[in-house]
């Protein structure tokens, strides 16, 4: 291991905005977000894969009344994140440490507001098709831990990922599912304000368009 990812992995040890193994709350967090790291009552936004919180931090920013939690299972993507927000004062963000497929573990029913899909790998081999994050093993735990009439946001480059993605939704019975496959040239673009993260960066400067769509279950 790196001295800088050393460095990034020793600071999630210590910084109160991320939550991980081996930290008391790990274990306690379910249904306690608010009251144990936010002091708060305001909705709880997720960002699922966050990588570096780019959608996190720059959530948190736009709307300090809400708070925002990034999951990611790369505790040294985490770290950079986690700097971002306590260099930027930005006490509505905390991260979560874990796999995805452990989200019920660390949340109660309707414990979630908002939940955000920015770029995850779209596993194009039908091998993957179970690790997909719109998979219904997925949209089965999204669908608990949102409360009544929240939103599912996604956003991708994939053009097979985004499909499959739509069917899945609409098998699964998600309303008022909304998409485009053109986001900056469409009337959705407004939306996802403006944040992108560092892949979408690289897609967009390669010319591909960025897949959107939001629906709620």
């Amino acid at each position: 291991m790196g001295r800088q990812k050393a460095k990034r992995f020793e600071s999630n040890i210590i910084q109160e905005n991320v939550i991980q193994e081996g930290k008391p709350l790990y274990e306690n967090i379910k249904g306690a977000w608010n009251k144990e790291v936010f002091h708060n009552s305001n909705p709880i936004v997720l960002e699922l894969g966050c990588g570096k919180g780019e959608y996190t931090v720059g959530l948190a920013k736009l709307f300090p009344d809400k708070n925002f939690i990034g999951i990611d299972i790369k505790g040294d993507r985490i770290a950079v994140g986690s700097q971002k927000a306590i260099e930027g004062n930005l006490r509505n963000v905390a991260f979560l440490r874990t796999k995805i497929h452990g989200l019920d573990s660390f949340f109660e029913e309707n414990e979630v507001s908002e939940i955000w899909i920015t770029f995850p790998d779209p596993q194009v081999l039908q091998s993957g098709v179970r690790r997909r994050l719109t998979n219904p093993r997925f949209l089965e735990i999204y669908a608990k831990i949102l409360s009544p009439g929240g939103y599912l946001h996604l956003k991708t480059d994939s053009e097979s990922f985004f499909k499959y993605s739509i069917t899945a939704l609409n098998d699964f019975g998600a309303k008022g599912l909304i998409e485009t496959t053109d986001l900056y040239n469409s009337d959705l673009n407004v939306r996802h304000y403006n944040i992108k993260t560092r892949f979408e960066e690289i897609f967009t400067a390669k010319g591909f368009n960025i897949n959107y769509l939001y629906c709620s279950f």
